[in-house]
């Protein structure tokens, strides 16, 4: 039942052409962790699906995605994000880009086994347009009105960070914004978290299971990751690092930028990672976002 394993062990499960599904949203609770662990491997040819942050920046700069399957991928206060949109202008990907909604229905889908959910997200917009392989669907009933046929997006693994787990799966999300995080689980086959707190065991009192988003016969594994969002944030715990990401943003428009960001960030173990970035207790203490 101890489904503790280091971030490591859950990319040495990982294979080359996989859908992995990100959780998180923008620069909000992204397993970048796992992600930096996911960016020292060998991995290529990944379909990527995920409400887009740096995460998916740093693995387009890895050469490390085929195909994107996305409604944004966006830094918030800094409105695109840079590596992001170097592989998108250069051709470097294929894309599968979405309504917000069309997204979320299509994990919806896949966590309800279903082909298929019928949505009027994407409708009157260019979506049908630049992804042809979309189809509509009328319904059988005598209104006869018109949905497009969102597809399932079927995970082979999602990756999500937690403000607190244990080793059984448990997780609790403490912040104002859990997001999408329980349909990456659904949707896939296995589901690894990473957490900012690993207990041994935990019960869920009635003021805290409501933080208990999904089911952990859902969870295939559990990494201790201390401050592991970073430089997205995590609340309560920490804000977002906007200096951090705005000096990776501007390796962008450097010549070897990205070489040069690896090398100092990425090239490296967590714990040297986390003093690069100026320590636990710079990280607690950066402030949290207000929208």
């Amino acid at each position: 039942m101890n489904k503790e394993l280091s971030a490591k062990d859950v990319v040495a499960r990982l294979r080359d052409g996989m859908t992995i599904g990100i959780g998180g949203w923008g620069p909000r609770r992204k397993p970048m962790a796992i992600v930096r662990e996911l960016l020292r491997s060998d991995l290529k040819d990944l379909t990527i699906v995920s409400y887009g942050g740096p995460e998916v920046g740093m693995l387009c700069a890895a050469g490390k995605v085929r195909k994107l399957i996305f409604g944004f991928v966006t830094l918030d206060a800094i409105p695109l994000e840079p590596y992001f949109r170097k592989a998108r202008e250069a051709g470097e990907l294929q894309v599968m880009e979405l309504d917000e909604g069309m997204f979320e229905w299509g994990l919806r889908a896949a966590g309800m086994r279903m082909s298929f959910l019928p949505t009027r997200c994407g409708l009157g917009s260019d979506v049908l347009d630049r992804n042809p392989d979309l189809c509509t669907v009328r319904s059988p009933y005598d209104d006869g009105e018109v949905y497009i046929a969102m597809p399932a997006l079927t995970l082979d693994v999602a990756l999500i960070h937690v403000n607190e787990s244990d080793r059984l799966g448990n997780t609790l999300v403490k912040g104002n914004d859990p997001l999408f995080d329980h349909l990456f689980a659904r949707a896939a086959k296995e589901c690894y978290v990473s957490t900012e707190v690993l207990h041994d065991c935990f019960g869920l009192a009635p003021e805290t299971a409501r933080l208990n988003f999904f089911e952990r016969y859902l969870v295939t594994g559990v990494v201790h990751a201390p401050y592991g969002a970073h430089p997205t944030y995590s609340g309560p715990d920490y804000g977002w690092d906007m200096e951090h990401l705005k000096r990776y943003c501007a390796s962008a428009t450097q010549e070897d930028g990205w070489q040069g960001y690896v090398d100092e960030f990425i090239t490296c173990s967590e714990a040297e990672y986390l003093s690069k970035v100026g320590g636990a207790q710079r990280v607690s203490k950066l402030p949290l976002p207000i929208f």
